[in-house]
């Protein structure tokens, strides 16, 4: 128990970032005397009270500005009186180490020119040429790796909260059967058990297929890009059910060369098929048409759709909702996980829609 009480003692009072210090020191101290042997002389006699009195007083500064004046100026916009307080802070540290010098004379049997090679009266000499820049780059070293620190932080967070943003995303889209999609689909099946059961057959195992690998076969971050192709095509042999084929021309193209194990994130692909449907299906006394391709192979995957727009529908925006998330929502998705790898054109027009998208691996 001591030992636990003891180690997080250790942690709120940051003693744990003394070894820095006095390393950091240490390494200075080695590069200005130049000898290990001189070092180790230096450390065991009073003139290191000197050594003592930067590495006391550059903490404090370092910490009261990382622990105290940051966080309640500088984090605030508070800018002016940070920067007052800063230059205070700065100021004082420095001068209690220039009286470090001279607190080595008082104990040493040399005098002050001898030990320094100034005289007594030379304080702000030594203020401005050995304490002051010292001063600076310890704080300046500090305050880098501080609001590095931090920055790495804010980011792991941001990203983190992204990642389960679409976590979330995803789950609701996978949890979710659209119930008119869902009621469309098994009236279509319905329909045709009479007229024509082997279609009516195969699209029940369609419509089967489709459900297993919504609920079951897609639960990682990605999934194989030839069982979501596979989902693209039974979702596209459902909705052409529904068409009115008199009316409406429907092409669609799956051109697959050899996908070597290429993964892709679930459903970042049917939001824009099922757009395509959903506005075509509200136009069945217009002749309609949708026209899409799918091109994948190993150094990409190129998703091309053009379809009508019903008669006196609102122009598509882009923002209009799909598949349960805006298309908002998709672009989003891609710029997470295809940033600098996904190109996504959206042309909307009064009476077409277009879209194009491509992703490399």
């Amino acid at each position: 128990m001591s030992l636990f009480s003891n180690t997080s003692w250790v942690v709120k009072y940051k003693l744990y970032h003394l070894p820095f210090w006095l390393v950091y020191h240490l390494a200075w101290t080695s590069i200005y005397i130049g000898n290990f042997e001189d070092v180790v002389a230096y450390l065991g006699s009073i003139n290191s009270i000197k050594l003592y009195f930067y590495v006391v007083f550059q903490v404090i500064g370092v910490y009261v500005n990382l622990y105290y004046l940051i966080p309640n100026f500088l984090y605030k916009r508070v800018y002016s009186s940070y920067i007052l307080a800063l230059f205070l802070l700065v100021f004082s540290c420095t001068a209690f180490i220039t009286c470090g010098y001279y607190m080595v004379a008082h104990f040493s049997n040399q005098s002050f020119y001898e030990i320094f090679k100034k005289q007594p009266d030379e304080f702000w000499s030594i203020f401005f040429t050995n304490a002051l820049p010292s001063t600076l780059a310890s704080m300046t070293l500090a305050m880098s790796i501080k609001l590095g620190k931090n920055w790495l932080s804010a980011e792991k967070k941001q990203l983190t909260l992204q990642k389960e943003n679409l976590e979330t995303e995803l789950k609701y889209l996978k949890s979710q059967i659209n119930p008119h999609f869902l009621f469309n689909t098994i009236n279509s099946i319905f329909a045709l058990i009479h007229k024509n059961p082997d279609l009516a057959s195969e699209s029940l195992a369609n419509f089967s297929g489709m459900l297993r690998y919504q609920l079951y076969e897609c639960n990682e971050e990605e999934t194989e890009l030839a069982k979501e192709l596979d989902f693209l095509e039974n979702f596209i042999d459902l909705e052409s059910l529904r068409l009115d084929e008199t009316h409406t021309e429907l092409k669609f193209e799956i051109q697959r060369d050899s996908l070597s194990g290429r993964k892709i994130a679930p459903f970042i692909l049917i939001p824009f098929v099922e757009n395509a449907f959903k506005h075509v299906s509200k136009g069945r006394a217009q002749n309609n048409y949708i026209r899409m391709q799918v091109l994948a192979n190993e150094r990409e995957l190129d998703l091309s759709i053009r379809n009508s727009v019903a008669e006196g529908s609102k122009t598509i925006k882009g923002e209009e909702e799909c598949s349960g998330i805006g298309l908002k929502n998709v672009k989003r998705r891609l710029d997470l996980i295809y940033p600098e790898r996904h190109y996504l054109e959206v042309v909307s027009n009064a009476d077409s829609f277009k879209i194009h998208l491509n992703i490399k691996w």
